[in-house]
């Protein structure tokens, strides 16, 4: 009998390499023990010399196999490893074993892989970070901590998931089997910890609630589907759900209300949820842009437009007057949407990011492209503002706008012109900003920019 022990209960590397060892010598799987760390192995295995290490060439398997165990080693089943290795063994003979979903072994491993993809979504759906005034990081700047409890041993597996979506924060997420902690720069690793380590909430919460309790509409609500998505184990740890069951328990009259007096019930209440954001985002600190800019620059328009333009980042005069698409650049898209024949009014204009980065000149300050991180740190309030107006069309004025709205670089010339879909849905299309049309030297060359632009608006507007 052999024992393979890994370090960690995630180690995936460990049981691949293990695993490749016992294949070279030909191990049956009935022949191996797995266990992680100190476990106690098996009453009668033995302790056996070093797994072999794999044969020359390495060892073929099927794409679908490592997807499938990446996913399922990160499971809490205990007979995990087992199980991945006896359907490794079983391909070196039997190649499509994989493929045969109707295969015990195969549709348990699913299931696990299945559940374990569902608890690394919940982990980023339902954790909720609380800031801490007794930050450590020397320079003033907020730290932010969140607890978390799993199902499944997923939490290092999902740390780039977190410092990709929060890279410009100083942030914590413990749970009780590790804690790692991300600095701005590098991500670390701590043992362990408790839900009292983390703190029970933050000033912040109180406008969040107030956003939470102005979108919420009892009239849609399935409480079947919610809890199904939304366990009540979750709701601990979320500010929010405190608001749930009052809001629930008096869904059946708000609904009445509703019915009646629809229309104008729901353009307050967004406009209420809307005026809560927008305060929420004037304390935006989740990037060191704050700290020059003289304000935030949020969006602005109707609250049920249909047609939303997401541009680059405020500049000089929309930093001073705290609104969008007030100067030179706005100048020349007000005027180019009278020229397309769409409605200004109609609009909702806001930028994908919310303050003005410049360098100092003298006297002047200078527009400077935000980077990758002040762009993703930014894209929460975007992604709020969508989910409020609701618009049937969103278009991305320039690069930083595309990729804002897509969460990945789009590039303006091989998307231009077409409808797509935005990852959370909804019609989006990309065209430039109305900077790029000022920037151009040539005068031949900008006036046909410009008319090719008017024409995107045109379109555009003929889509609402």
């Amino acid at each position: 009998m052999r024992v393979v022990t890994l370090t960690e209960p995630d180690d995936f590397d460990g049981w691949r390499d293990a695993a490749r060892g016992l294949i070279a010598s030909d191990t049956p799987p009935d022949d191996v023990v797995w266990q992680v760390g100190d476990a106690p192995a098996d009453l009668f295995a033995t302790t056996a010399d070093p797994v072999a290490a794999p044969a020359p060439g390495g060892l073929s398997v099927p794409r679908a196999f490592l997807d499938l165990a990446r996913s399922a080693i990160l499971a809490s089943d205990p007979e995990r490893f087992a199980l991945l290795y006896t359907l490794l063994f079983r391909l070196r003979r039997e190649p499509k074993a994989i493929e045969d979903r109707a295969d015990p072994l195969v549709r348990r491993l699913d299931r696990i892989a299945k559940d374990v993809r569902r608890d690394i979504h919940k982990m980023r759906a339902f954790l909720r970070f609380r800031e801490v005034e007794d930050g450590d990081g020397g320079d003033g700047a907020p730290r932010f901590v969140a607890w978390f409890e799993p199902d499944h041993h997923i939490v290092r597996a999902n740390a780039a998931f977190f410092v990709n979506r929060f890279a410009s924060m100083r942030w914590s997420i413990l749970t009780p089997e590790v804690s790692i902690h991300w600095d701005g720069k590098a991500l670390s690793e701590g043992p362990g910890a408790s839900k009292a380590d983390a703190p029970d909430g933050d000033p912040t919460e109180d406008v969040w609630k107030t956003y939470y309790a102005s979108t919420f509409n009892p009239a849609r609500v399935k409480i079947g589907a919610m809890l199904k998505e939304m366990p009540k184990k979750y709701w601990k740890n979320m500010p929010e759900t405190a608001l749930v069951p009052g809001m629930l328990a008096a869904a059946q009259a708000r609904e009445s209300g509703m019915i009646t007096k629809s229309r104008e019930h729901i353009g307050g209440n967004s406009l209420i949820a809307w005026e809560a954001l927008r305060d929420e985002a004037a304390g935006c600190t989740r990037c060191p842009l704050y700290k020059p800019a003289t304000q935030t620059v949020f969006g602005e328009g109707p609250v049920d437009a249909p047609l939303m333009f997401v541009g680059e980042q405020p500049g000089d005069q929309e930093d001073l007057a705290g609104r969008p698409f007030v100067g030179p650049a706005g100048q020349m898209f007000d005027r180019a949407m009278a020229e397309a024949g769409v409605d200004r009014a109609r609009a909702y204009v806001t930028n994908a990011v919310k303050h003005f980065k410049f360098e100092q000149r003298g006297k002047r300050r200078i527009h400077s492209s935000p980077a990758a991180g002040e762009i993703d740190a930014c894209r929460w309030w975007v992604e709020q503002e969508q989910m409020l107006v609701k618009p049937k069309v969103t278009v991305a004025l320039g690069a930083t706008a595309a990729r804002s709205l897509f969460g990945k670089v789009m590039a303006i010339g091989k998307n231009r012109g077409r409808a797509m879909e935005l990852p959370s849905g909804g019609e989006a299309w990309i065209t430039v900003h109305p900077s790029y049309l000022l920037r151009l030297p040539d005068e031949g060359q900008a006036r046909e920019e410009y008319a090719r632009f008017v024409e995107d608006l045109r379109v555009v507007g003929g889509r609402i």
